[in-house]
Order: structure tokens, then sequence, then C-alpha cells
């Protein structure tokens, strides 16, 4: 496994993204963690020692506190982050870091990421952004303190606002690290290229989230992957989007959600002897990218941030199932895969109360693609 230097520790090239963990069947909110721990073995026996969590992902800190139990401390790097729309003041801080060091089962924090900066939230954050929120109660001093006191190594941030939020965020704090959604749609899409470079300005490495866009990159439609399959046929679709992140120098480490085997082998491979994506690699993915565009799929990564939903939809399985039939090209998939749904789940139990466009890390108009979809279902097989 390659790695990047970061002050005195080699981290690996490859990170692994814990969001995304397998689940037991029919419990879609318990980890299974059989089958988890036997990812976390094989990455950490092929050199992966970056591991991502976070306080609101599910059971994730305590699973990884079991699961890297079994290993020195000082054999891997652990990050987590703080959800600032929970807290209030420093006692909130207190009792949350209290309770990921218990969870986690460690004495410290690698990387310590301050959650989500500059979503806004009408629920959770009295509709300022958290930025300001983080601001307001004085949560970097907190987090400074707890640096002094070796209980946090590494200081940073996860990021989906605006442009002027991430220059202000960095012009006021310093930080030693910041987590940025980057692959090579968002690149120009969401205009990922402009928060690498203002990190870059300031010499912030980069930890990528969604190199794949939640795995949208791994699964192309035919006319895209096909473009990229010309030019490497031995290689995976979603090596291509690893790599790309992988080949910016100010990129410390790549995020990957694994939850199968076979994806944890081929993204090891992938940044494994790690060849830097070239010049007319860039060309082809800005042709596959551009007719992945054409595909009429929807912008979800499947993060679950939107649920629970008032309504009962399942939000990312409806829009999973729509994006596989739209890059397939035609109706059949869905129709098969939306058979699979509870009644109650389905797009049209949607109530229109855009609690979800508040909470999508994405913004998306998610009542609005909730329509799209269930005018899809109602169009029949007939529909492409």
């Amino acid at each position: 496994m390659d790695t990047r230097l970061f002050k005195a520790a080699d981290i690996s090239l490859l990170g692994f993204g814990l969001m995304r963990l397998p689940r037991r069947q029919g419990k879609p909110f318990d980890i299974d963690y059989e089958a988890s721990t036997e990812l976390i073995e094989h990455a950490m026996a092929n050199g992966v020692n970056y591991f991502d969590t976070a306080y609101t992902y599910g059971g994730s800190e305590d699973f990884v506190g079991h699961a890297l139990s079994v290993y020195r401390r000082d054999s891997y790097y652990l990050a987590t982050k703080c959800p600032p729309w929970m807290i209030n003041g420093e006692e909130d801080f207190e009792r949350i870091f209290a309770e990921q060091q218990k969870r986690c089962n460690t004495d410290y924090f690698d990387f310590y990421l301050v959650h989500n900066f500059a979503q806004e939230s009408k629920r959770a954050a009295g509709n300022a952004e958290y930025f300001e929120r983080f601001e307001k109660i004085g949560m970097y001093d907190m987090l400074k303190r707890k640096k002094a006191e070796g209980k946090i190594r590494n200081i940073g941030f996860s990021f989906h606002g605006t442009l002027e939020i991430l220059r202000r965020t960095v012009e006021e704090y310093g930080w030693d690290f910041a987590q940025i959604q980057l692959n090579y749609v968002d690149w120009k899409a969401t205009d990922a290229k402009a928060q690498y470079d203002v990190l870059a300005k300031k010499g912030i490495p980069a930890i990528v989230m969604e190199p794949l866009r939640g795995g949208a990159l791994a699964q192309l439609n035919e006319a895209s992957a096909a473009v990229l399959k010309a030019a490497r046929p031995d290689e995976s679709i979603a090596s291509w989007g690893l790599r790309y992140a992988a080949s910016l120098p100010g990129v410390l480490t790549v995020l990957s959600g694994m939850n199968s085997m076979p994806q944890l082998l081929d993204n090891i491979s992938a940044l494994s002897g790690f060849t830097p994506v070239t010049d007319k690699d860039k060309e082809l993915l800005d042709e596959a990218a551009a007719i992945f565009s054409k595909s009429g799929t929807i912008g979800c990564t499947g993060c679950g941030y939107c649920l629970p939903c008032p309504g009962g939809v399942n939000i990312p399985s409806v829009f999973s199932i729509y994006n596989h039939a739209r890059r397939a090209g035609f109706h059949i998939p869905f129709d098969n895969g939306y058979a699979t749904l509870e009644e109650g789940e389905k797009a049209s139990n949607c109530v229109q109360c855009g609690l979800c466009m508040e909470r999508c890390p994405q913004h998306l108009a998610i009542p609005e693609y909730l329509r799209e979809v269930d005018d899809y279902a109602g169009s029949g097989s007939a529909n492409v």
C-alpha cells in the first residue's frame, strides 16, 4: 500500500471510511461485526492504516473500538468527527468527546474533525450555518485545549458548504487538515477544484471523501464505462476514481466506504504500486464524466443524513434503485428493485416537509427528485 508522509507519520493512501459497513441481514441499522471485522483485518494486513468514523455514524465508533482493540495503538490512525449541531457549549462538547473516547476505546484521536461545516439546517441549528455555530460557542478553543492535553493529535473539519465559507474557515483558524468531497465529476460539477485550490494555497492537506460519489462512479452507465474500458481494459471502473483523487499532490488519503471484500481488494490494488493519472487519462475521465452527467441520475451518495423521513420514505434506497435503472437505460431494473421496498418506503409517501433538504450535504432538491421517481414509477416498463 502506497503511503503519504504527514508530519512524521506514513498514512496509507487508501483510507477506510466506516460509514457504510456491512449490515446484518434484515437489520439495516445493525453492523455485521463478523463481516466488518474481516474487512478491517484484511485492510490492516495490507497496509491500510487510516480509519474514518463519526459520532453520528450509527454504531461505527463502537465497532471500530472493538475491531481495532487487538492492534497496537500506534499501528493505525483513527479519525472521528464531532457534530457541531449537537454542541451548545463546553459541557456538551466534553460529554460527547468522552463518549467518543469510550466508544472508540482510545485515549486520543489522531485526526479529529468538526463534522459537516457549513451545511444549513433549520431543524438542528436554528437556520444558522454550522460554521457560525462553531464560532459562537468557541468550539475551536475547545479543540485546541484537547490538543494541548494530547487527546487530539490533529484538528480538522469536513466540508460541504460554499466557497466563501471555506475561505473564511481557513483564513480565520489554523487547521492541520481538511476533508472535502472530490471526484472527477464533482471537480467541475460542484467546483471541487476551487475547494482543493483553497486548501492547497494554505498548505492544508486534503482528505478526500466520496471519490466514487457514493459508489455511482464504480457503476457507470454503459457508454461512460466503455470510454474507460477501451483505454485500460484490465482495470476496474472504480480504480479510475481512486487514482484520480490520489494523483493530486495535496491529497493525504482517499477514503472509500468499503462494505465487501471484492471492493476492498479492488481498492487496495488500485492504490498499491499506485500509478498517477496522465493528461490523456484526464481527457478520458472528462469524456466519461460528460456522458455520465447526461444519464439522468440523481447525485445522491447514499450517506443517509436525510433519514429518518417523516413520511417513511427510504430516500437513499429509492434513489439508488432509480439511478441503477437510469444507468441501465431501461425501466425493468427499476421495477425489480422497487418491488423489494415496503409500500411505506416508496417515493409516493413524501409529505414535502423539506427536512431532508436541510440535512442533505449535497444540497439536493430531494422532494422534487422524489416526485420525479414517483412519476417514473408510474410510467411503467415501456419507459426507457
